[in-house]
């Protein structure tokens, strides 16, 4: 369980550290074009009502957005993440992820600037999904 101020998050975060959280801080100040350009769309519970927490800490990771009522990450990937090393970075998080119970959507930078209506109807479904399974449980 981690204290952040006065309020205990149970679970959300899963156990990320304070510097984790922290730099989840410091990135929230400082988002690339493409993540303003979806967080655009998922803030104010635009989407099924549901809440999307931009750089939202989760064990030793840093979600580009998280939806903790659906259990759904969305990264938002640059040119870096065609690089093997990084790749293999990603396979060990969306591994690491998957154990933990989540649903992982990942869209390029290139997905987000120039086909966002598609990018959106894929989050979309997703959350439809999402919230009807949790609905049959």
């Amino acid at each position: 369980m981690n204290k952040i101020g006065k309020t205990v998050i149970v679970n959300m975060y899963y156990g990320a550290s304070e510097l984790i959280i922290n730099r989840a801080k410091e990135l929230r100040r400082n988002p690339t074009k493409t993540e303003e350009i979806l967080w655009s769309f998922l803030k104010n519970n635009s989407i099924l009502g549901l809440r999307f927490r931009r750089q939202h800490p989760i064990k030793s990771f840093i979600a580009d957005f998280y939806c903790h009522k659906i259990k759904l990450v969305i990264e938002v990937d640059g040119e870096i993440h065609n690089k093997y090393e990084i790749r293999e970075k990603d396979d060990n998080r969306n591994a690491e992820m998957e154990r933990l119970g989540l649903t992982l959507l990942r869209f390029s930078n290139f997905e987000v600037e120039n086909t966002i209506n598609t990018v959106l109807q894929r989050i979309y479904a997703e959350c439809e999904k999402l919230l009807n399974e949790n609905k049959k449980q």
